[in-house]
């Protein structure tokens, strides 16, 4: 048998989504706004660009929504049986370290989406699109 294959079994053995008396499927949206809301969670962080950042403001200053907006925007995930691949896109606070914010990203969304959904993450691709400065959104 190949190495290969012996990690997938047993992967699939260690799945808390797979029990001998069901098994449980997380929809890709779920994902998606778990990353999006871990993301978030690190101080310094704002979800997507600056022009949807933007849009999401206005349209929730029309409808009373929530400024902000989803918690799954600039979010891509790939959703497997037993793990997953999440793509961010943000902008970060002017003066913060990137590197910094952007692993601090990274650590959180793996430990919120591996506690919270069960799917073991395999990467966490970041991209940085955008600074922003906050006295500007007052």
């Amino acid at each position: 048998m190949s190495e290969q294959s012996t990690r997938d079994e047993r992967q699939q053995q260690e799945s808390p989504l797979k029990t001998e008396r069901g098994s449980t499927t997380i929809q890709d949206g779920v994902v998606s706004k778990v990353a999006g809301i871990a993301a978030q969670e690190v101080e310094g962080v704002r979800m997507g660009g600056s022009t949807s950042q933007t849009a999401d403001n206005l349209l929730g200053s029309i409808t009373g929504g929530s400024p902000g907006g989803s918690p799954s925007r600039g979010v891509s995930v790939e959703v497997g049986q037993v793990e997953t691949a999440v793509d961010l896109a943000m902008t970060v606070e002017y003066g913060r370290s990137i590197h910094r914010v952007a692993e601090a990203v990274r650590t959180n969304v793996i430990r919120r989406v591996e506690d919270l959904v069960g799917l073991s993450v395999t990467e966490v691709n970041i991209v940085v699109n955008d600074i922003f400065f906050p006295q500007q959104e007052q």
